[in-house]
This record gives structure tokens, sequence and C-alpha cells, in this order.
């Protein structure tokens, strides 16, 4: 297909990007909540959701900081939405049942795959997430988009996690390209399309809920858009039109 000489390469985020992680998160604790008898000790779900999503923004800052290890921070976030002091085997146990439930929920969103069908010639393809290599290369195995990707970059193995401009360039080593070379899309406009701008990439907010109100960014609403932004733009900077 034909598509901007500038851009070389897509680099993708996962979650809540090309995977839809906010209701495999949502059905993952209820059916875990339930399961483990807990369902009524935090009100509804979606109150529960929103302890657990404060506890792991606490614990991995602290791991972005060096202050905990992969295992220690899941560790903590469990302690920290029980509420109790649990020994590591125990924690460790109550997070593996937890993931059960999860990955019991995992899916695409649905204009995944036609998205990757459609720039599967024209690009090349890789991801840079902030977690880890062992979470998402397994993730995207399981959901049969693995090969898609030549690459898999992930902040636990980097040392570096999104908006920092490391994490982009170290993506940008990974392929042999220049950042002006790659768009990256993503669901967080700060984390990271604004990241990626500021790292000399071309960024792309996938702003699936539509909350707009940031002009400056370039912005789509379903990555049926994608490929004729892609087409038509040989290199971003203007606003965007889309959505």
């Amino acid at each position: 297909m034909p598509h901007s000489t500038a851009i070389k390469a897509i680099v993708w985020d996962i979650d809540d990007t090309i995977f839809d992680y906010a209701t495999a998160d949502t059905v993952g604790m209820r059916e875990h909540l339930a399961a483990e008898g807990l369902l009524d000790g935090y009100g509804t779900v979606e109150e529960a959701l929103v302890r657990w999503r404060a506890a792991t923004r606490e614990h991995w800052a602290r791991f972005e900081a060096g202050e905990a290890d992969w295992e220690g921070q899941r560790r903590d976030r469990v302690r920290s939405f029980v509420g109790r002091a649990m020994e590591a085997e125990e924690a460790d146990g109550w997070f593996a049942r937890y993931l059960g439930h999860y990955e019991a929920a995992w899916s695409l969103f649905p204009d995944t795959v036609p998205a990757l069908d459609t720039l599967a010639d024209g690009y090349r393809h890789a991801v840079l997430s902030n977690s880890s290599l062992h979470n998402q290369d397994r993730k995207l195995r399981v959901l049969g988009v693995r090969d898609r990707f030549e690459a898999v970059l992930c902040a636990a193995e980097l040392g570096v996690a999104k908006p920092e401009a490391a994490a982009f360039h170290a993506v940008c080593a990974e392929l042999s390209l220049e950042p002006h070379e790659i768009a990256y899309v993503g669901d967080q406009p700060d984390t990271d399309a604004r990241g990626a701008v500021d790292a000399g990439l071309s960024g792309i907010w996938l702003d699936r809920a539509e909350l707009g109100g940031r002009p400056e960014l370039v912005r789509i609403t379903g990555l049926e858009q994608l490929p004729a932004l892609l087409a038509g733009h040989t290199r971003f900077g203007a606003q965007s039109t889309f959505g």
C-alpha cells in the first residue's frame, strides 16, 4: 500500500490499545473476588477496581524508582488491596489466582486484527509496553498476534518506562531506525502520544473513549482510522482531524 516515506515502522502500546485490558480487568476482578469470597467486602466491583488500580499505580511507581523488584511490587499490590500483611508465598498465590480469572477474560479489540492486516505489508511493527516481557510476550501469544511484531520491548527489562525518552529511543535502536521514522500508537495522551512526540517520534493518541480535549495531539478514535492517517501524512505536526 502507498504510505508516507517518513514513517517506516509502527510501534504499539498493548493494554487498552490493541488488547481490551479494561474489560478483562473488570471481569477478572469480579470473578476473582467472587471465588475468594470477597465480593461483598468492597462494595461494588467498580469500587474494588478503584482500590486495585490505586495500589497498582503506587507500587508500579516504586518499581520504576528501583525501590521494589517485579515480584515485590506484585506482592505489595496484593497486600495493599487486601489491607493486611501477607507472606510472599500467600501473596503470590493470591495474585496467581487473580491472574487466572483475568486471563480467562482476555480479548483483542475488534479493530485490532483488521488494522494489523491492512498495515502488515507497508510498515514494520513492534511493541513498547510499560509492563514486563514475561507478561506481554505471553499475552500476545495467547491472543494469536505475537508473530505480527518483530520486537517486543517492556519497561521491566529496559529499566526505564514511558514517557521517558529513553524508553522510546530503546525501540528505535532495536529497529535501527531514527525516531522520525517511527509512529507510536497508544491510548494514553501523555504517557504514549506526548511522550513519543517529545522523544522525536510521531505520537498518535488512540482516544477510544472520545475524550478529546488535547488539540495539540494527533488523535484517532479507532484503529480503522490509522491506515488513512499514515497514508496521508508525510510528517505529523498539525492537529489531527480524525475523530
